[in-house]
């Protein structure tokens, strides 16, 4: 008699799945970071492990910022993320503007941590690029109206890139989601960088939803989603069903994938910051109601293509090169929501925890607590709100 075992798809277990999900993108997008997709192919083949080389390691280390990467070592990406799991932790509530003005501003501005790029204990703000600094500046120096932080942000994806946590508060209410991502995130981007966190934290809480599928995530995300994101990701899932369910050539899709993103961002191939842009007007960064990341689209680009197996997806995502690390989080947080701890490598979760001097585990446990008992009020307070709402609409409003 065969034994099957079902696999555990248990909340606790979905945000262990999701939490991996977001380090294992981005430790394995992470040394290959701003290269093409061709680039990728020819100095590393197909990367599917984490222990490579980063691209940038033999440059003198002042021209790399002091960092290092590879083998493990996760970015801001996975940093910022555990800094919000941890605000939640200790707020026990729902987040705003004005929470990413205070508790989101001490994480990563005042409070000591390991930053594993800088291979020393450090304020994470050290790490962060100058459009995730912008929190600092804009919510504490500049003492703005927090929810005015984003205006004047270079936009880009990295407000989008550790909203996972807020999917996961709000699971099973994408709706929900939306809303308090682009409510926290108002401290931090505008424009269609808002907008791809809003719907990113939308996909993680629907991935949570018993038996839905990446279809039905993918439909979801295009409920919510406006504007040039919303259109963005159309055109990105119109490209990936000309291939799906048959035998494809990986680099045939992801042009065709650039290809129709290229209308929504300019930017291409070229990612690197030089003295020679320096003045050179560009439509790259600036708010507009046309435009999108590209990291969102591309990640469920291949979630769609593979069907929503774990691996494939993220190793998909990180090989199209760009911006690989944070389309690699994006694809790994939500298909970790979707399929919980059943997709986790042992191995691979503790080279990640070995390298970054982490502990995923706990700290997936200790946020699950915290997500837990939010859920909780929440469903008291829909239970009060009917039980006072119920009469009024029976037209008994003694």
């Amino acid at each position: 008699m065969t034994l099957t075992h079902q696999p555990d798809l248990s909340f606790a277990s979905r945000i262990l799945g999701m939490l991996y999900g977001v380090a294992f993108g981005d430790a394995l997008g992470g040394p290959v970071e701003k290269l093409s997709a061709r680039q990728i192919e020819e100095k590393y083949g197909r990367v599917t492990s984490i222990h490579q080389r980063w691209h940038r390691m033999d440059e003198p280390s002042a021209r790399r910022n002091n960092r290092i990467r590879g083998n493990g070592i996760i970015t801001d990406d996975t940093l910022m993320t555990l800094c919000l799991m941890e605000v939640y932790n200790e707020t026990g509530r729902h987040l705003d503007a004005w929470d990413m003005a205070e508790a989101f501003v001490r994480k990563i501005a005042w409070e000591p941590r390991w930053v594993p790029e800088l291979d020393r204990e450090a304020l994470v703000i050290e790490r962060l690029f100058y459009p995730e600094k912008w929190i600092f500046h804009r919510l504490q120096l500049a003492a703005c109206d927090p929810r005015q932080g984003g205006v004047g942000n270079m936009v880009n994806c990295g407000a989008a890139m550790y909203v996972a946590p807020i999917g996961a508060i709000n699971a099973c209410h994408p709706a929900a989601a939306y809303q308090e991502a682009i409510n926290f995130t108002l401290g931090h981007q505008q424009s269609y960088g808002l907008e791809a966190a809003g719907v990113f934290a939308a996909c993680v809480a629907a991935a949570f939803i018993p038996g839905i599928t990446v279809e039905g995530i993918i439909d979801i995300a295009l409920k919510l989603a406006k504007d040039g994101t919303r259109q963005a990701i159309v055109a990105t899932l119109e490209a990936a069903r000309r291939y799906r369910g048959q035998a494809w050539d990986y680099f045939e899709v992801v042009d065709a994938l650039h290809a129709a993103l290229l209308s929504y961002s300019p930017m291409g191939d070229d990612l690197m910051h030089g003295p020679e842009k320096a003045g050179v007007p560009t439509m790259a960064y600036q708010p507009s109601r046309l435009m999108s990341i590209e990291e969102l689209p591309m990640a469920l680009a291949f979630c769609l293509l593979r069907e929503g197996a774990f691996r494939p997806a993220v190793e998909d995502s990180i090989n199209s090169g760009r911006d690989t690390d944070s389309i690699g989080v994006m694809s790994g947080a939500i298909l970790g929501a979707l399929h919980g701890e059943a997709i986790i490598e042992p191995e691979v979760l503790a080279g990640i925890d070995s390298a970054n001097r982490l502990d995923l585990r706990a700290a997936a446990q200790r946020f699950t607590g915290a997500a837990q008992t939010l859920i909780q009020q929440d469903l008291n307070a829909a239970a009060a709100y009917r039980q006072n709402v119920m009469p009024l609409l029976q037209g008994r409003g003694e």
